[in-house]
């Protein structure tokens, strides 16, 4: 029964659905005006006749202030920035979408492409049972083409379609429908993306015939529930946390009108004030230890801030919110390639250079002054590059090996990092490997986030520990991720890392890794305690036909631009060279078949286990014979390095101590 009367109230202030079609109009009443702040400045005459009970002219002066508003600045779209586009060719996916749109084919997900969603539209259509699908069709991401489409040709068929799906999305997706509707079109994070985004399109559509006042106290009504229905219901932490504050932000500071605003405003402020401290690890990283998401990250805390600025609030901000920020921003940098790429460690998906030249673009306009950040954004024409070579964000546990910042690189980063949250996966130990342009060895990615037991099954294969290039028992998923930082030094021809991790029970994993002559790497692994079972050191290889040696241990890439990789295990007669299945995804619902095996060896519970490993790029086609000794006294956990390697018989003796 609330819920019919919930239903009826709503309806009462809803336009008819008929607008610009002279099919009448809804009855406003005092209660329409509820949301609004009566007393803000600008709206006198929008007061004065709501209390004569005026209701038709009050809409249509509350319609002629925000149609005349100026005052209020959106960060990307504002009224003004209609000649920008008016006449200009859109891109033609933004126009597909726009134009696709109009017939119900939503692009709801790039994983998905176009889907068809019904003359009368069922927004619960669910054709796969991903929940990605679900969630973000109530995102509505087709409706910024749309907008766009709309300033780009004016065009009033955009404006009269975007009013009507707007209003046939609130009567068909009503607040407590069913528990399982709730839980798509009003999960939290969801409804953080339409009230961000439809700032946007009311500057879009604010001028059109079809956004009438009717509409606008639909629009501003409805705005408010949303809003508030945000302010009781954050997410717990993690990045959805992040979202759902940068955007009460945008609301609190874009409709100051609304009775809210201010608690809106304060309490995403409020929450990112607290949340960049939690979730920031001082070396700069998001405690997710997801690239995708630590990027994401420096985009919600900066938007929040030029909201603000532009409310002229950015003093709610203190003077440490933006140095955390820049520190993250440099961290972005010691984890990425010279391509700009990253590892697709913990749910990432494979970045392009022209989005991160962007970003930092973007970036550079609230840190002018640091050339770090102008370097990347103009693809180093300016600006400087770090003074330093290979990095450890020692918090996070991301160690980056480089003996370059240039495109020539070779580059090594390796995931060994404390416990994290949802999207990071059992990898510890794992590692992207890239040498002069090609990522010899990426991550394998995540294919698709959740759904039912078919989605969650091709999710799963991507977690598996297995999968990643680190130490298994008997091919099991890790038990803990919580690497522990052993030693870290870098000097002109070895760097070194070594840290323990308690991979299962009575059985840790200790991985040191040696950059030899900022040239090639030997990998040591041990596997110590008292749990018995096979253990497998993994290794995935980027798509290509590597010739394998069973007999040696060992596997080369054959690529024929002649940049090329070996990769030889030195335990011959203990561990056994065995192919496995492999994969990688690169983006959302695609994924390509790949090399991949492992290195085993049977374990006892009274003795430990070791691997040594070289990982030795070379140019040609014909990979060089290689032989590692270790002499006496070859301690890495010691500090003592003493090794023998030869490289097509010629000797080099790498000796070090720390």
């Amino acid at each position: 029964m609330m819920k019919i009367i919930s239903l009826y109230i709503l309806l009462l202030i809803l336009p008819s659905l008929a607008i610009g079609q002279n099919k009448g109009k809804s009855k406003l009443t005092q209660e329409s005006f509820d949301c609004i702040n009566l007393n803000y400045t600008g709206l006198e005459e929008v007061k004065k006749l709501v209390v004569n009970k005026k209701y038709d002219a009050a809409s249509e002066a509350l319609l002629k202030y925000y149609q005349q508003r100026s005052n209020i600045k959106h960060p990307e779209y504002n009224k003004e920035d209609r000649a920008k586009f008016f006449g200009k060719k859109l891109t033609k996916d933004v126009q597909e979408k726009a134009d696709k749109g109009l017939e119900h084919l939503f692009f709801v997900h790039k994983g998905y492409g176009f889907i068809d969603y019904g003359h009368d539209i069922n927004w619960q259509h669910w054709p796969i049972k991903d929940n990605e699908i679900r969630w973000q069709l109530h995102r509505n991401y087709w409706w910024l083409p749309m907008g766009l489409a709309y300033w780009s040709s004016s065009d009033e068929k955009y404006a009269k379609e975007w009013v009507f799906q707007y209003l046939d999305w609130i009567n068909k997706n009503p607040l407590g429908l069913s528990q399982e509707n709730d839980k798509f079109a009003w999960r939290p994070l969801e409804v953080s993306t339409r009230i961000q985004d439809q700032t946007a399109m009311f500057n879009i559509f604010i001028t059109s015939p079809h956004f009438t006042s009717d509409f606008l106290m639909a629009f501003l009504n409805h705005y408010q529930k949303q809003a508030n229905y945000i302010l009781d219901k954050y997410s717990d932490k993690g990045n959805h946390l992040l979202f759902e504050a940068q955007r009460m932000i945008y609301a609190g500071c874009f409709f100051p009108e609304l009775k809210n605003a201010e608690s809106w405003r304060k309490s995403g402020i409020n929450i990112l004030n607290t949340e960049i401290k939690k979730q920031i690890y001082p070396d700069g990283l998001q405690f997710e230890l997801s690239p995708n998401y630590h990027v994401a990250g420096i985009n919600i805390f900066l938007k929040a801030f030029r909201m603000a600025q532009l409310a002229g609030m950015e003093t709610e901000f203190p003077a440490s919110y933006k140095q955390i920020i820049e520190n993250m921003i440099i961290a972005t940098g010691n984890f990425s390639f010279p391509d700009y790429s990253y590892p697709m460690f913990s749910d990432a998906k494979l970045e392009f250079k022209d989005d991160m030249i962007k970003n930092y673009k973007s970036w550079l306009e609230v840190f002018p002054d640091n050339k770090v950040i102008e370097y990347y954004a103009t693809d180093g024409k300016k600006g400087e590059l770090p003074n330093y070579l290979s990095h450890a964000l020692k918090d996070g546990g991301f160690y980056t090996f480089r003996n370059s910042w240039k495109d020539t690189a070779t580059v090594m980063v390796l995931k060994a990092s404390p416990p994290a949250f949802w999207h990071s996966q059992p990898d510890n130990g794992t590692f992207d490997l890239w040498v002069k342009g090609r990522n010899f060895m990426p991550d394998a990615g995540a294919y698709v986030y959740g759904g039912d037991e078919e989605i969650l099954k091709l999710r799963n294969w991507y977690r598996q520990t297995k999968v990643h290039k680190t130490l298994t028992l008997n091919n099991e998923n890790l038990d803990s991720c919580d690497a522990k930082l052993i030693r870290w030094n870098t000097s002109d021809n070895l760097d070194i890392l070594v840290y323990k991790n308690p991979s299962y029970e009575n059985l840790n994993h200790i991985r040191t890794v040696l950059f030899i002559d900022k040239k090639y790497f030997i990998i040591f692994d041990s596997a110590e305690g008292e749990a018995k079972g096979t253990i497998g050191i993994h290794f995935q290889l980027a798509e290509g036909d590597p010739i394998y040696s069973i007999k040696e241990n060992s596997v080369a890439t054959t690529y024929k631009d002649g940049n090329n990789l070996i990769i030889k295990n030195f335990n011959t007669g203990n561990a056994k060279l065995v192919k496995e299945e492999g994969k990688v995804s690169y983006s959302y619902r695609q994924e390509l078949i790949r090399p991949a095996f492992v290195l085993e060896q049977e374990k006892t519970n009274t003795n430990n286990i070791n691997f040594t490993t070289i990982l030795y790029p070379f140019q040609g086609n014909t990979p060089p014979k290689i032989e590692v000794k270790e002499e006496k006294n070859n301690n890495p956990l010691e500090g003592s390095i003493n090794l023998s390697v030869f490289i097509d018989g010629k000797k080099h003796t790498i000796k070090h101590k720390f």
